[in-house]
């Protein structure tokens, strides 16, 4: 199974529009949204796949977000996500709550754990836990999202043009 990681569209249509389109060249079965989604209009730019997304600091309509989200067919997890996918367990928040996020890393409970919010692509590995950030649609350069490939959590970071 392959899954794409985005964070940080900060409501950024045309962005995260060319983020489609690259990961629709990317063969993925699901997308995660590690938050700041930033607008309603993001979310059915994810219609063809599945996507799981976690709000931010900026998502401050929350309550509008989620009906938005809902309203699309896909799921919202509020502030904190977990999935299991080819029996790899993955959590995904946005990281602006820095106790929660290293008590997730820490727990042991997962085999991945997405993050955003840094704005900064970047990966390692906390014992047994691959610690993922795809960096951001928004103040970034260059803009970026992830591809993992499952269960082996082999991580490509993509520029989006």
């Amino acid at each position: 199974m392959r899954i794409a990681v985005v964070s940080d569209t900060h409501g950024h249509v045309g962005n995260t529009t060319a983020a489609v389109h690259l990961i629709q060249k990317q063969d993925v079965q699901a997308v995660l949204h590690c938050g700041d989604i930033g607008s309603p209009a993001i979310i059915p730019l994810f219609a063809a796949w599945p996507t799981h997304f976690v709000f931010g600091n900026v998502d401050h309509d929350a309550q509008r977000l989620a009906a938005t989200i809902t309203a699309a067919g896909q799921t919202c997890h509020e502030r904190f996500g977990s999935v299991c996918f080819d029996g790899i367990q993955i959590a995904f928040l946005h990281s602006d709550d820095l106790s929660r996020f290293a008590a997730t890393i820490d727990s042991g409970d997962y085999n991945l754990v997405c993050y955003g919010h840094t704005h900064v692509a970047e990966q390692h590995r906390v014992k047994d836990t691959l610690v993922l950030n795809p960096g951001a649609l928004f103040r970034a350069t260059p803009h970026t999202l992830a591809i993992v490939d499952l269960p082996r959590l082999d991580v490509k970071h993509l520029a989006v043009a």
